[in-house]
């Protein structure tokens, strides 16, 4: 029995385009669900990139300065005590140090407050409340 090619090129052909179809379909899906995402994502609050790069930052900045008060605290409590001698007026010393330990943490407040808040929507809301 001869086979008929006229027969397997028409069934090549329908194939071919059922699978053209399907994947006209997986795109307009994909292209669907992704409009779908944008869509639900806009109206949530959610930071962008670029904020959450900036705050990790102004973080990273924050804790590198915390670690320097840190140790200049360190040292200034190893000036006020010194190792293996008693102090000559106890009470003296104990006022003078809270004060000089105080000045450094008013600064870096001072600054952790004047440090510029990240744009975007988060700031914007916030400066409606």
């Amino acid at each position: 029995m001869p086979f008929d090619t006229k027969l397997i090129d028409d069934l090549v052909r329908v194939a071919t385009g059922a699978f053209g179809a399907v994947a006209g379909v997986r795109e307009e899906a994909r292209t669907r669900l992704r409009e779908q995402f944008e869509h639900i994502l806009s109206r949530l609050d959610v930071v962008t990139r670029e904020e959450f790069e900036i705050v990790r930052a102004l973080a990273q900045r924050a804790r590198e300065e915390q670690e320097l008060l840190a140790a200049r605290v360190a040292a200034l409590e190893a000036a006020v005590k010194p190792a293996g001698k008693p102090a000559a007026k106890p009470a003296a010393s104990k006022r003078a140090a809270p004060a000089t330990v105080a000045r450094p943490a008013r600064k870096a407040k001072a600054a952790a407050d004047s440090a510029p808040a990240p744009k975007g929507r988060r700031a914007r809301a916030k400066a409606a409340d």
